[in-house]
């Protein structure tokens, strides 16, 4: 969030390890191999939800995707370096995936996180490019309403 919009104070670090949709066990065991599960049941909540839930010796919570989908790959594919603070180089997602991340994962929090990035990154977001990326996405999502809810804040901005 911090490169794309606002500064929001968070102590988690999500990230996305494309394993694939089958084996994605022996990566989640080597992950935990090294850190902690947060869940007693780590290893099985992950292979079923697709997210392994760890915490880095330092007490920050890590929230691993177990990514599969082409989205993912893509979105990886278009991550580019960005300098945190001198010396913490991290890769990133763009702007653009970030909002069809938090679009698709339409927790209220996510859509508060949307409209910021709409907002501080207005008319550098490539909508055609979220749009084509979230609609097989939302597709996918019981909760019809991703798809109208981001193209209304898009249009608020004039976006679209």
């Amino acid at each position: 969030m911090e490169r794309w919009s606002v500064p929001r104070f968070t102590e988690d670090a999500d990230m996305t390890l494309v394993t694939g949709f089958v084996e994605h066990g022996d990566y989640c065991r080597a992950l935990l191999g090294r850190f902690e599960g947060r869940r007693s049941d780590a290893l099985e909540f992950a292979i079923e939800n697709r997210v392994l839930l760890l915490r880095h010796e330092s007490g920050v919570e890590l929230d691993v995707g177990l990514g599969g989908m082409d989205f993912e790959v893509r979105a990886i594919e278009r991550a580019s370096w960005w300098v945190a603070r001198p010396g913490m180089r991290l890769l990133t997602c763009s702007a653009d995936d970030l909002v069809v991340h938090k679009a698709f994962a339409a927790r209220l929090q996510d859509w508060a996180d949307v409209e910021r990035i709409i907002e501080v990154q207005d008319k550098k977001l490539n909508v055609r490019q979220i749009l084509s990326e979230l609609t097989p996405l939302a597709e996918l999502r019981e909760n019809a309403d991703v798809l109208p809810r981001l193209r209304h804040m898009l249009k608020k901005r004039g976006l679209i």
